[in-house]
């Protein structure tokens, strides 16, 4: 028992150093850091000889002749990435931890060039994204800026940002709305509509009924290219192209510098997802956000599509969630209190075992993008006033699989799940009538059939 007391010694340091370490693997070499806690595991076999544990996760090399890559020494590690690569021993010894640490930086590239090798491509674009042009960068500070290197941060699923493509051109002729060129909105945030629920003229009506038609138009273009090897930047340009042919400006291009045309949301993004230059996959789920600006005023939609072939649970979220607003959109008309929707669609939501996002709402909208009222989609909110005709604004309710709560992406825009699980989303811009409600942006006879439960 005495004899192995500086063992247990060790032993308890490194788990203590270890569990120190898993807290700052945003400023440490992983490899190191996994083979530390490797030797913890190690120490447990105290029938292994000392030379067998400094060697922790690597394989012995020490009687091949091999030498140090960072110093020439007979080396005593070897890379495990290397190791599980298959990759020669020759490129893959150290000395010591120290070395392989500090030739980390250079030494991983070894790795890149091995996975590009393998799948027969030239550069890391090619791995798993369109080939891009120059230019393509990651988004961070909300649009504001870009990086070369992918932000870091503690994602809560698989999915992973990809680099964005360059802004898009507006040709002259097309209607800006007053963010366009400095990413400002200059009207929007001082407006009493932020507070005084609109009552839309007959006019204005008609300007909304043929920018929401032109939305829907555009969301269904987006639709019909959605499938699997598709990028959501190529989503994007189709949302562009279509909304400048009609003479309209996509709403979200700059808006507080958000860098693109439409959003695009894919499986745990909740909303607000950037196009990027990322492949849709085989079932994924993948939401669309279009909103046009034309003759002075907005229209917006958005629609959440499969991908291929979809799991049973996908299918059902996006059902619930297709279900929660038609269910909501059912009780607009005059004298319905606002917070009524979201009672509608929590229910619902519960019944089904899914949860409703409370971090995000639907909104006013006509001239200003965004305005009064406010539409919480989840059950005993506080939103006040009651509907009358004349009002245009969205119901537009995120679901979750899991867990309500989000957390954003670096880019500042991306909202995801807090626990990595799917989403999906549904939108529509309504017009309160005197009998009950108008769907300004309803699908239209040349929709693409794209839910299974609308085909009957």
């Amino acid at each position: 028992m005495v004899a192995f007391l500086p063992f247990i010694f060790l032993d308890l340091v490194i788990r203590f150093v270890g569990f120190r370490y898993t807290f700052l693997l945003r400023k440490t070499n992983r490899v190191f850091v996994e083979n530390l806690l490797s030797l913890s595991t190690l120490l447990n076999y105290h029938s292994n000889s000392f030379h067998k544990l400094i060697v922790m996760a690597g394989t012995d090399v020490t009687e091949s002749g091999l030498s140090c890559v960072k110093c020439g020494k007979p080396a005593h590690l070897q890379c495990p990435k290397c190791v599980e690569l298959k990759l020669p021993r020759e490129g893959a010894a150290f000395c010591t931890q120290d070395c392989f640490k500090a030739s980390w930086s250079s030494h991983k590239s070894v790795h890149l060039k091995a996975k590009l090798s393998s799948v027969g491509a030239s550069n890391p674009w090619e791995l798993n994204i369109a080939s891009p042009s120059d230019g393509w960068l990651y988004c961070i500070r909300k649009g504001q800026s870009r990086t070369a290197q992918i932000p870091h941060f503690d994602w809560t699923g698989p999915l992973r940002p990809y680099p964005i493509s360059k802004k898009r051109v507006i040709p002259a002729g097309i209607e800006l709305p007053d963010w366009a060129v400095d990413g400002t909105p200059k009207i929007e945030p001082i407006s009493d509509l932020q507070h005084v629920v609109e009552i839309k003229t007959p006019e204005q009506i008609e300007r909304m009924r043929e920018t929401s038609r032109i939305a829907r138009e555009v969301l269904d273009a987006a639709a019909r290219v959605v499938r699997p090897g598709v990028t959501t930047d190529e989503i994007d340009a189709v949302v562009h192209e279509a909304t400048i042919a009609a003479g309209a400006y996509p709403s979200p291009l700059n808006y507080h510098f958000f860098p693109k045309s439409c959003c695009t949301s894919v499986n745990e993004v909740i909303c607000h997802g950037i196009p990027d230059g990322r492949k849709l996959e085989d079932g994924d789920i993948v939401n669309i956000d279009v909103t046009v600006y034309y003759k002075g005023v907005h229209g917006d939609l958005n629609e959440t599509y499969f991908v291929g072939n979809v799991d049973e649970a996908s299918l059902q979220l996006v059902k619930c969630t297709y279900e929660c607003l038609e269910k909501a959109i059912a009780i607009v008309k005059p004298g319905v209190r606002f917070r009524e929707i979201g009672e509608i669609i929590n229910r619902h939501a519960t019944m089904a075992g899914l949860s409703v996002v409370k971090s995000y709402c639907g909104h006013g909208i006509g001239e200003l993008f965004h305005c009064a009222p406010n539409i919480p989609h989840y059950a005993r909110n506080k939103t006040v006033g009651v509907m009358k005709a004349g009002q245009t604004f969205t119901i537009e309710p995120m679901i979750n699989t899991g867990v309500w709560r989000d957390r954003m992406w670096p880019d500042g825009w991306t909202a995801v799940t807090a626990d990595g699980k799917r989403s999906a989303q549904f939108e529509h811009t309504l017009l309160v009538t005197e009998t009950g409600v108008e769907v300004l942006t309803g699908r239209l006879p040349t929709s693409p059939k794209v839910f299974p439960w609308l085909s009957s």
